[in-house]
């Protein structure tokens, strides 16, 4: 792709966000939907082969339904009340359709099992931007829907949390993994989105953060699969011994910076005296601790069959600026004693 289409490409997927993010108006908001679409189809074809091709028509297809669900239901909303403004959605059925839609645009279980495949087909560098990016217009629409459908959200949220587990056990692709461990998070970020919304967001920060560090390690160390990490250590030797700890962080365990959110959404929830819930929630993150925790193996406790002196000369020399994998890396691993300013921050 030449640059100048690649930064209108760019700039037309902010475009679309920011209309979507800004506006009242749903068919506003529909309108920065579709352009956030149709502006990702060109950089997830850039390298054209049938998986990739397979993969944009499924997203193709599955935006499309999302976002015509979305506008039959904010167009039913207007009809049934006379309202277009996004905080208005009152009537239940249109605001049970429109949260149906935006759980499928964002690809929370049960409407996930379009985005591990999805991400599966595409390069790195186009996976991150739909696991981070993309996430962010269809987050902010449900951010500032009212609080009649909590145990809907709810429902999406521990299913979310549970199949994003589940479905990670099995996998050897690193992307799906990747895109299990996006359904998962979101779970976390759904569950205490109407009862504190600046935690939710704290929550979505870090993920982006840990989720960037952790695409820009694979993209930079050339894997896409389990076996290729076990070899990693002869090829890049200070990012394999890092890698682990960052992948702690995603589980969620102190002292790293991704238990802070898991810490204050299950403080929060028991707050609002919902024990079932946030026991079951904390209880399912084990099995995404678990395949977190076989990437580490993978990547430290195995042993590649070539000796060091032979494989020397096979470590990979950065192409890339590698500036911004060491600042995610570290800000994965050291924010937590900054919780308390991280706090005051978002929720002031």
């Amino acid at each position: 792709m030449s640059p100048p289409i690649l930064i209108i490409m760019i700039l037309s997927l902010s475009m679309g966000t920011l209309i979507t993010i800004t506006s009242s108006h749903w068919l506003l908001a529909w309108m920065g939907l579709e352009i956030n679409t149709f502006a990702i189809i060109p950089l997830m074809t850039q390298k054209y082969s049938p998986r990739t091709m397979e993969a944009t028509i499924k997203y193709f297809i599955m935006q499309t339904t999302a976002a015509t669900m979305l506008l039959f239901a904010s167009i039913s909303n207007a009809w049934l009340t006379g309202q277009w403004d996004i905080q208005q959605m009152t009537h239940p059925l249109p605001l049970t359709m429109i949260s149906i839609a935006l759980a499928l645009k964002l690809g929370l279980a049960p409407m996930h099992a379009w985005f591990p495949e999805v991400l599966q087909g595409l390069t790195l560098p186009t996976g991150l931007i739909l696991s981070t990016w993309q996430k962010l217009a269809p987050f902010s629409l449900m951010l500032q829907l009212p609080s009649n459908n909590a145990m809907l959200l709810t429902t999406f949220g521990l299913l979310s949390i549970l199949m994003g587990g589940w479905g990670g056990l099995n996998q050897t692709q690193l992307r799906k993994i990747l895109g299990y461990s996006s359904v998962a998070h979101l779970g976390w970020m759904i569950l205490v989105m109407h009862y504190m919304p600046s935690l939710t967001f704290l929550a979505f920060m870090t993920y982006i953060l840990l989720t960037f560090s952790m695409f820009l390690t694979f993209w930079y160390n050339q894997s896409t699969t389990i076996n290729t990490l076990s070899i990693s250590w002869t090829k890049t030797p200070i990012l394999s011994a890092i890698t682990p700890l960052v992948l702690l962080s995603l589980g969620g365990l102190p002292p790293f910076t991704g238990f802070l959110p898991k810490w204050m959404i299950l403080s929060e929830l028991t707050k609002q005296d919902l024990m079932l819930t946030a026991t079951t929630a904390a209880l399912s993150t084990l099995l995404s601790l678990y395949f977190y925790l076989r990437l580490s193996y993978a990547m430290t406790l195995t042993t590649s069959p070539n000796n060091l002196p032979a494989t020397l000369p096979w470590r990979i020399n950065f192409t890339q600026p590698t500036m911004a994998l060491a600042i995610t890396s570290m800000s994965s691993l050291f924010l937590l004693p900054l919780s308390p300013t991280a706090l005051a921050l978002f929720s002031s």
